[in-house]
């Protein structure tokens, strides 16, 4: 078969900053938010105009998340973006639609507050996008939006989307699990190779993202089954904003790939450039989103949105100290009178201990190197490598090798902790592959399929 490049990019979150993002309430809200708002247009405008650029690829993937929350008039500026690309530069464009695209309560931001604006029902998206994969799919399922798109002699892409009219993330029933598995199989008689992309991760990023429902795919086991057993290999993910490559084996003893790529408009911000060596072999690079043309206060790019990624981060830690009831309200905890005296004294506590002190709590200790750090500085690293991928706190390090021994000495007390879709997870081991990468590099990467 002859080699096949193409980007994959995900979570565009396309915002029409004339619709308004600016404001005290609209400051508030960015305080919890890992994700740009106001700039996301101007971040798009300057991925689209790189990706135009690029002689190497004539197609480009869209693994969902088109738009911030939905807004008509950002669908409408995504679609058009889209358009001109095409139009422009004769490259194709394959997308899945998700949850953040239709049937969302959407709002604009000034000085005088939040306002309703106008949404899009998951009815709209089909005439939006059908340029973009489902008007020459060779197989398309429109009560999905999923379809089977020929990228090349050699190579199918099959694009299921997790959305059906009036539900996100829902659960595929046994009628579109034949569905895809007849594709799958139609594939491998028609001499394919089938690769698959989706919005939802179907392996959890990190370790730990397990514990969270909206995380994966909400048949995770069953797809990966019905995919690798007949000869799908590879997916492609977005929705977590994390960067992670992960790899399983089925009963049958076939692997199965995740390729999870991060938002294009938040921390870590990459774009993967894939090529398809031969049937086996893919090569998987990153590329960082290129600067955009934004006021980043003599920041890069990079810095700008890890500056928002801590943001959201630092202020969990200043909501315990100085307003609880903000706090409870993002961890969704019911305010009680003894909670507002307790979360406000373990903010203060936690401000100004140190990884040594935390250690010490614990009856161990923190290595030199990290014993004086600050928690809150240490965990706000910590936190952020978990979604940038290529965890650095591995066994060996200082870093690592304080908290394998904080989460040994935690070990007795909690043994197991259950997946949220059922499984039973070792405690121990979950934490130390969230905190560190002891498997396949997160952003280069060469995959043997089989």
């Amino acid at each position: 078969m002859k080699p096949l490049t193409f980007y994959v990019i995900t979570d565009l979150h396309y915002f029409k900053n004339s619709l308004g993002a600016y404001g005290e309430e609209y400051e508030r809200k960015m305080d919890f938010e890992q994700k740009c708002f106001a700039e996301t247009q101007a971040i798009n405008e300057a991925v689209f105009d790189w990706l135009a650029k690029a002689q190497d690829a004539d197609t480009v993937l869209i693994a969902g998340d088109l738009t911030y929350w939905g807004e008509k008039e950002s669908n409408l500026a995504v679609s058009r973006l889209l358009h001109d690309f095409k139009e422009k530069t004769g490259k194709r464009v394959c997308l899945v639609t998700a949850g953040h695209d239709f049937d969302r309560a959407a709002y604009s931001y000034d000085n005088a507050g939040r306002h309703p604006i106008e949404g899009t029902s998951f009815s709209e998206l089909y005439d939006l996008y059908k340029e973009f994969g489902y008007s020459d799919a060779i197989a398309f399922n429109r009560e999905h939006l999923s379809y089977i798109a020929q990228l090349s002699e050699d190579v199918r892409l099959l694009v299921i989307c997790n959305d059906v009219d009036g539900h996100r993330n829902t659960p595929y029933d046994d009628a579109f699990f034949a569905w895809i598995e007849a594709q799958a199989k139609q594939a491998q008689a028609d001499g394919q190779m089938m690769i698959a992309m989706e919005h939802y991760p179907v392996l959890a990023g990190q370790p730990i993202l397990a514990l969270i429902g909206d995380a994966r795919e909400t048949q995770a086991q069953r797809l990966i089954d019905t995919l690798a057993d007949n000869g799908v290999h590879l997916i492609f993910t977005g929705h977590m904003h994390n960067q992670s490559i992960n790899v399983v084996e089925t009963a049958q003893g076939n692997k199965f790939y995740d390729v999870c790529t991060g938002a294009i408009v938040a921390a870590p911000a990459f774009m993967r450039r894939v090529t398809i060596k031969d049937e086996k072999t893919v090569q998987i690079e990153s590329i960082p989103v290129p600067e955009f043309d934004w006021d980043k206060h003599g920041l890069s790019g990079e810095a700008y949105l890890k500056k928002q990624f801590d943001r959201m981060l630092l202020t969990f830690f200043d909501a315990m100290r100085s307003d609880p009831r903000r706090f409870m309200d993002k961890v969704s905890l019911k305010p009680t009178p003894a909670l507002e005296k307790l979360i406000p004294f373990l903010g203060k506590r936690l401000s100004k201990m140190k990884m040594g002190t935390l250690a010490h709590l614990l009856c161990t200790r923190a290595d030199p190197q990290v014993k004086d750090m600050l928690f809150t500085e240490f965990a706000v690293d910590m936190v952020r490598s978990i979604f940038e991928g290529n965890q650095p706190y591995v066994e060996g390090t200082p870093g690592g090798d304080t908290l394998l021994r904080i989460f040994g000495r935690l070990r007795p007390l909690i043994k197991t902790v259950k997946g949220a879709q059922g499984e039973t997870l070792d405690f121990y081991e979950t934490m130390k592959h969230t905190v560190g990468n002891y498997g396949i590099d997160d952003y280069n990467a060469e995959l043997i399929l089989f």
